[in-house]
C-alpha cells in the first residue's frame, strides 16, 4: 500500500532550491535565518528580507520565500560566509505545534510489539524538546536509563491546511527536514502517553536545514539512516512508511487546521536501539547522526545532564 493513493508527484511554489536554517552567527547573538549553499550561507536579512525566523517567511507567503530565493541565487559563492565559523539552532525554532506520527513504518511497530493498525499514533512534542544539529542532548540516568533514537522525516506545512485531500496535501508542504525523536523507552512504556517520555529537553534535534519542496518532489523515495558512534543502526527508505506524507496530511487535517510553520514528523524505520541484542540505548559520550537524502545529516552529542 507504500505510495498507492499518494498521487503523482507535484512541486509547489516555494523557493525552489532554497536550503534554509537557523544559525547563531557571533557568541550571544540570537539566531537568524539564513539561506545555506554547499559550505557557505548568506543571512535572509543581507538579502533585503526582513524575516529573522523561518516561521515568519513561512506566514509572508511564497512569493516571500521566492524573493529570497532569487536573491541568494544572485549571490556569487565568494560572497557566502563559511559555515564553520557559526553554530546551528533548530531549524525550526517556534512551530505552532510539533506533532509526531509513531509506528508509521511496519518494522519498527513490530519490533517494539505495539498495535498499528487503527490508525495514525498521534501525540506532540513540547518546544523545549527542539535541539541543533551539532547541539548537546542531556541524559540523565536517575530519569531513564533507556533512552532511545529514532530517525524521521520531518514535514514543515507552509500554508493552512484543513480538509485537503490525498492529491493535493503535498502542495501545502513548506519543505523538509530531519527529526531525531529521542525516547525514553521505559517510560514510554510505562506511562498511558508519549509526549513526556520523547519532550524532555533536547531530545528533538531538528536541522540540520529546511530544504523547501521544490527541490523534493517525491517524499517516498528518500534514503534514511542513523548511526551510532559510527555504527549505521537504521538504513530505510521513506518508501517504507505506512501512511504516506500525503496520507498523514490528509488524514490529519480533517476537520483539524493544520497551522502554517506546524511540524509532522512522520515516524521511524526499523532497528530501535531497544530491539537490538543486546539493546543500545545512548550514554553521555554517545554521538548520533541522522542522515536524510536531499536535506543532509543531523549530528546529536549525548552529555550527562
Amino acid at each position: 500500500m507504500v505510495g498507492s493513493d499518494a498521487g503523482p508527484a507535484r512541486t509547489v511554489g516555494y523557493a525552489g532550491g532554497v536550503r534554509l536554517a537557523h544559525l547563531i552567527i557571533a557568541p550571544g547573538q540570537e539566531p537568524a535565518l539564513v539561506v545555506v549553499r554547499g559550505e557557505g550561507y548568506v543571512p535572509v536579512a543581507d538579502l533585503g528580507e526582513p524575516f529573522p525566523t523561518l516561521q515568519q517567511l513561512i506566514e509572508a507567503g511564497p512569493e516571500a520565500a521566492a524573493r529570497v530565493r532569487d536573491a541568494a541565487e544572485a549571490i556569487a559563492d565568494a560572497e557566502l560566509a563559511p559555515l564553520s565559523g557559526a553554530e546551528f539552532a533548530p531549524a525550526v525554532l517556534a512551530p505552532p505545534i510539533v506533532l509526531a506520527v509513531g509506528l508509521n513504518y511496519d518494522e519498527h511497530a513490530s519490533e517494539l510489539s505495539l498495535d498499528n493498525d487503527s490508525g495514525p499514533v498521534l501525540f506532540s512534542l513540547f518546544p523545549n524538546s527542539l535541539g541543533a544539529h551539532q547541539g548537546e542532548v542531556p541524559l540523565s540516568a536517575e530519569v531513564s536509563e533507556e533512552v532511545d533514537y529514532e530517525g524521521e522525516l520531518g514535514i514543515v506545512i507552509g500554508r493552512a491546511a484543513k480538509n485537503v485531500s490525498v492529491d493535493e496535501a503535498l502542495d501545502y508542504v513548506f519543505g523538509y527536514t530531519a527529526i531525531n525523536d529521542i525516547t525514553a523507552r521505559d517510560i514510554q512504556f510505562r506511562e498511558p502517553q508519549w509526549s513526556r517520555c520523547k519532550s524532555f529537553d533536547g531530545f528533538t534535534p531538528i536541522g540540520p536545514v529546511v530544504t523547501t519542496s521544490d527541490e523534493i518532489p517525491d517524499p517516498q523515495a528518500l534514503a534514511i539512516t542513523t548511526d551510532v558512534d559510527g555504527l549505521r543502526v537504521q538504513d530505510s527508505t521513506t518508501g517504507f512508511m505506512i501512511r504516506t506524507v500525503a496520507q498523514l496530511i490528509a488524514s490529519l487535517s480533517q476537520e483539524l487546521t493544520l497551522l502554517p510553520g506546524t511540524v509532522i514528523s512522520t515516524g521511524s524505520p526499523g532497528g530501535a536501539g531497544r530491539s537490538r541484542k543486546p539493546p543500545l540505548y545512548l550514554r553521555p559520550g554517545t554521538e548520533v547522526t541522522v542522515t536524510i537524502e536531499g536535506i543532509g545529516a543531523l549530528t546529536s552529542h549525548c552529555v550527562e545532564a
